[in-house]
């Protein structure tokens, strides 16, 4: 297990400070506000500690309130809004300095037998084919404002093996393409078998890329490049199938809409066999900068 995804589990181990109180930390992010999948996850680990061992999370919907202070603790208030025989739900909000920053509802159920489809996996080549975000990013170093940037993301990216299948928006900016993504992803080190953990590393990963297919769409770079302000507002996710974050997952994203200063992003997430594992639609600010 590298030492980064050991860092990235120890802010996920939230701290117990009374009965549905949890206390969690951050870490330096590329940006100057906690990372959006950071408090998520961690939201959602409070969330699950509180629901009996049988049941797994299966949706959580949440809201990005305020921007995170990083060098701040974030305290995580968790109603238990029921427990039903099959259905558990919890609603979430993290406050920092006296103020709400994020709020979620996540689901949880008990395991059960029922009707069983999906969509179809859409192709993809071998992830093991594809360059690491260390051999891919330095190739764009020219493309970023900040002579540091490339340092900056591979070290925020450090705990996740996320490798593109095709150009990232900043690789090709100018150049308006399909509002389409594909990335693979794991962690780098295996997990415990806890599916709770495997669900909230699956939240964390899930911020990092889901609005690359609206810049796309319009040919910008992204905010590491200095075309695009953003960040973003909501964020939806069902848990369909069992999977482990540390074996490959296929992000497959793709852009429906952008519109009044906000992109929407939906996504499906395949395990390397073909499963579909989890769904995923955000909405973000996305405006062009005023010069």
């Amino acid at each position: 297990m590298s030492a980064a995804l050991e860092s990235l589990l120890d802010l996920l181990d939230l701290e117990q400070i009374e009965q549905d109180i949890f206390r969690g930390m951050s870490r330096s992010a590329v940006v100057p506000r906690v990372f959006g999948g950071q408090v998520a996850a961690q939201a959602l680990v409070a969330a699950g500690r509180t629901v009996p061992a049988d049941r797994s999370a299966h949706s959580l919907h949440a809201y990005f309130l305020r921007p995170g202070d990083p060098g701040a603790p974030i305290v995580y208030t968790v109603d238990r809004i029921r427990d039903g025989r099959s259905f558990a739900t919890r609603r979430v909000v993290a406050v920092q300095h006296g103020k709400p920053i994020f709020h979620l509802s996540a689901s949880f159920q008990a395991y059960e037998e029922g009707m069983d489809h999906q969509a179809p996996m859409p192709s993809a080549p071998d992830p093991e084919t594809l360059p690491t975000a260390a051999q891919m990013l330095p190739r764009y170093a020219d493309r970023f404002t900040d002579p540091l940037m490339v340092d900056r993301l591979i070290e925020a990216r450090a705990a996740v093996d996320l490798r593109y299948v095709d150009a990232p928006p900043f690789a090709t900016a100018g150049e308006p393409r399909e509002p389409r993504s594909q990335v693979w992803f794991r962690t780098h080190g295996k997990l415990a078998d806890d599916p709770l953990l495997h669900v909230c590393m699956a939240t964390y990963v899930s911020d990092m890329t889901l609005l690359d297919s609206v810049l796309l769409a319009h040919g910008r770079g992204g905010w590491a490049v200095g075309d695009v302000v953003g960040a973003s507002l909501d964020h939806a996710m069902w848990f369909h199938r069992p999977f482990r974050a540390d074996e490959w997952l296929l992000y497959d994203q793709e852009s429906p809409s952008a519109s009044g200063g906000r992109g929407l992003g939906q996504a499906r997430i395949y395990t390397a066999d073909g499963q579909l594992a989890i769904t995923v639609i955000q909405e973000g600010v996305v405006r062009v900068p005023r010069d």
